[in-house]
């Protein structure tokens, strides 16, 4: 099974507001996922980002394989490089 560590959208019309997830890349968007590992909130300014970095950094050694817009976050948040150091 691969996993994906993407977003899922939640919030109201106009107003998104995002569950970082992990979850089988078969499954749709906002069906079913392993676990949440963060949110993400674009409303705010500057947007919002909160992550269970140990649960993150363990998908991550696991093989979980983040989509382009959570790589953006991971990187922005420091953590993707972090990552990397400790599993080469």
């Amino acid at each position: 099974m691969a996993t994906k560590i993407r977003l899922a959208r939640a919030g109201a019309k106009k107003r998104p507001f995002y569950q970082i997830v992990v979850a089988d890349e078969r499954s749709r968007r906002d069906g079913s996922f392993i676990e949440n590992v963060g949110t993400y909130d674009p409303t705010k300014n500057p947007a919002v980002v909160k992550l269970k970095t140990e649960k993150v950094a363990d998908w991550l050694s696991k093989g979980a394989q983040p989509t382009d817009t959570v790589r953006q976050l991971l990187k922005n948040a420091g953590l993707l490089n972090k990552v990397a150091t400790v599993t080469a």
